[in-house]
């Protein structure tokens, strides 16, 4: 990964994702590569062969690869065309940008499970990959027609080949004594740089920065003539950034795990009357929109009509701090999952004394609208948090890392898909043992699914706690932005 355009080279993703979508797309028009329908006589189906699940897996593969680059390098992109500082006119230019690109996301995913599924359903396959396969086209199209107005960055050496140069300098130069505070001389960094020491945090970093012997260690033009031997000032500083965020970012681990809980809510709505009138009944597998919904409706009032009519009322700017809204997104989550115990344990007592307590197939008597509740408390968690780590992290590291910092919320979810399973893993081995029932049985009504949900709205709590104490340990934020439009125009200070 190399800072160029923000750290990607998302023109060169686009093509990977349109090709995989391609791929999928001739599977349903050529014959050869999918079985041949079912035997309606005989109601026999032939298997797929080894060459078109091949076919089939490799079309995912690079739609996987091409997603995996194009959404957090377009995040990324996006900020830097919007993150001015010649535009000191919006002070929330950022936070606005991350708000509406997570909205326009989650109003994507609203249309793909309900618009191109009925296209799906209705028109079939052919139809129904074809219409996205368009609409990349379009939107690769669109990047490419306006590409020459676009802000670039210059290409400079992989992030990671720097981060692994610093570690490996810094203990190489382990035995030599950390210079003091005011030294300029002897510490390495670019030519007609503002940063010309290292800050005094992580300071065993600094001694990756320090020049032993000007005439070795620098050639004519200002360079380190080993870069594993020396790094610059920058480079340490990146590196340091990176590790300063680790805590506060593992606290955001947890409301991925909570939000990945989705199966067991499905049990739970099946088990529920959904229908909204005699003849029409919400699917099961349909009630995360409401999270969904939830965001897409939250952000516009919140950026549109909260914030404006707040800083009218008080009669100068008001913003509620990232690490505020943070924070309110892990309490939102753990509201999610005391609210989703409580629900369960109302939905199987009623199960219990409507006799339906070894029935796993049975309905309870009592309307699937109270699950609504906690899935817009889980669209909350996300419209505060998950939008608030991106932008966290793209104010505090350098404008080089930008890609990295609109990656690591999906790394965060990533882990939290692995985590999630240990949780439950260990929950159904200790709850089972004496041969008792599992709290997560696969018998909802059997189970304990109440008490998993507060188990993991306990754990959300520590979580939250955890989160506080890794805010205040990492102190106030950089906010460079903020910050000079601040002192331009002597604007309201931010509560950290």
């Amino acid at each position: 990964m190399s800072s160029t355009d923000s750290g990607c080279k998302w023109s060169n993703l686009d093509p990977i994702y349109f090709g995989g979508m391609i791929l999928l797309w001739l599977t349903t028009m050529i014959p050869q590569s999918k079985p041949p329908p079912c035997n309606q006589l005989t109601q026999s189906c032939q298997s797929p062969t080894a060459m078109q699940c091949g076919v089939l897996v490799f079309a995912f593969a690079l739609m996987s690869i091409g997603a995996g680059g194009v959404r957090p390098c377009s995040q990324a992109f996006g900020a830097e065309q919007v993150d001015r500082i010649d535009n000191p006119k919006n002070e929330r230019v950022l936070e606005t940008f991350f708000n509406w690109y997570y909205a326009t996301s989650c109003l994507s995913v609203l249309i793909a499970l309900t618009v191109i599924v009925y296209i799906q359903d209705h028109l079939g396959w052919r139809v129904g990959f074809g219409v996205p396969a368009i609409l990349m086209f379009l939107s690769a199209l669109l990047f490419l027609v306006a590409s020459p107005f676009y802000i670039r960055s210059k290409p400079r050496k992989s992030l990671f080949t720097s981060f692994a140069q610093v570690a490996v300098a810094a203990c190489r130069n382990r035995e030599l004594s950390l210079l003091p505070q005011n030294s300029r001389v002897l510490y390495h960094h670019k030519k007609d740089s503002t940063m010309v020491t290292p800050s005094n945090k992580l300071r065993f970093l600094n001694k990756a920065c320090i020049i032993r012997d000007p005439e070795q260690d620098i050639d004519p033009h200002g360079l380190a003539k080993q870069p594993w031997r020396l790094s610059t000032v920058e480079e340490a500083e990146e590196l340091k950034a990176l590790i300063k965020v680790i805590p506060i970012w593992s606290s955001g681990i947890m409301m991925s795990v909570n939000t990945s809980q989705s199966s067991f809510q499905l049990l739970q709505a099946k088990s529920m009357n959904r229908h909204l009138t005699s003849k029409f009944q919400i699917p099961a597998g349909s009630l995360g929109m409401f999270t969904i919904i939830t965001i897409v409706l939250w952000i516009p009032l919140y950026d549109r009509i909260f914030i404006p009519l707040a800083s009218k009322l008080r009669g100068k700017p008001v913003r509620l701090s990232v690490k505020l809204r943070m924070g309110l997104g892990l309490f939102f989550t753990f509201m999610a999952m005391v609210l989703s115990g409580s629900v369960e344990y109302i939905r199987r007592r009623r199960a219990t004394l409507e006799g339906n307590y070894n029935d796993a197939e049975s309905v309870v008597n009592m309307s699937v609208a109270w699950l609504v509740p906690q899935y817009c408390l889980h669209g909350f968690a996300e419209a505060f948090n998950a939008i608030g780590q991106t932008e966290f992290y793209y104010s505090e590291f350098p404008k080089s890392m930008s890609s990295i910092a609109t990656a690591l919320f999906g790394l965060g979810m990533a882990i939290a898909n692995f985590l999630a399973s240990a949780i439950l893993s260990t929950v159904d081995e200790i709850t089972k043992r004496g041969g008792k029932e599992s709290w997560v049985s696969s018998n909802i009504n059997k189970g304990h699914y109440d008490y998993y949900y507060w188990l993991l709205a306990v754990l959300s709590l520590v979580n939250l706690f955890y989160y506080l104490a890794c805010s205040w340990t990492y102190g106030p934020c950089v906010q460079r932005r903020m910050n000079k439009v601040e002192d331009q125009r002597n604007g309201f200070q931010v509560e950290e």
